[in-house]
């Protein structure tokens, strides 16, 4: 794998409470048709997930997102994460998540960001926070001058904003949780979470 823009036009954002639910969460993601899966690493189950779903769920293809520290990309790439998300980065996180062997989507929201990582060979970035950043405007204006750039906008995209987004030209997939409505979480309808993974995979086609 050489990008995460190809994987999916959607890559849910997993926040795991309980590591026990991550494999029957990630079968439900997978069987609705979206493999690629963002755990966040905001709790502390977040690396018991990754390693749980990379040793159980064959058809997954599992990254860590809100990665943040070196440490942290260590961590994660020894868990069994197979792409890393930033929300921003600095040439320190840069440099670990370059030397991690994986793909990886440094997190921008400006213009000079984006420009600085064009300058040190990087072209595929998350856009976050997408819709309080300028959405699908802001991407649209980028596409012009740094036609090389390709992004995964993440925040605030719900499945209504989801197709105008993947409807730029410039935008490789996105990234959001609305397929894990944290009521089917705890109540662990795995069954209801796959009908909306489902929804989600068919966006791109429709």
């Amino acid at each position: 794998m050489t990008s995460v823009l190809e994987l999916s036009p959607v890559v849910p954002v997993v926040v795991v409470e309980d590591a026990a639910d991550a494999v029957p969460l990630a079968r439900a993601l997978v069987a609705g048709g979206l493999p690629a899966i963002e755990v966040t690493l905001r709790t502390a189950g977040a690396l018991d997930a990754i390693r749980a779903i990379a040793d159980g769920v064959p058809g997954a293809v599992v990254g860590a997102g809100t990665v943040i520290t070196p440490a942290q990309v260590a961590e994660a790439v020894g868990a069994g994460a197979r792409f890393l998300v930033s929300p921003g980065w600095t040439d320190v996180l840069l440099e670990a998540m370059r030397a991690s062997g994986v793909p990886f989507l440094p997190g921008v929201s400006t213009t000079s960001e984006v420009v600085a990582l064009l300058e040190r060979g990087v072209q595929e970035m998350k856009f976050f926070p997408a819709q309080a950043a300028g959405g699908t405007a802001y991407l649209r204006s980028l596409a012009g001058p740094l036609p090389q750039a390709r992004f995964c906008p993440t925040g605030g995209i719900g499945p209504a904003l989801a197709p105008e987004y993947l409807a730029l030209p410039n935008v490789g997939c996105v990234g959001g949780s609305w397929m894990l409505p944290a009521e089917a979480v705890a109540a662990r309808d795995w069954a209801r979470i796959e009908r909306l993974a489902r929804e989600a995979a068919g966006l791109l086609r429709r």
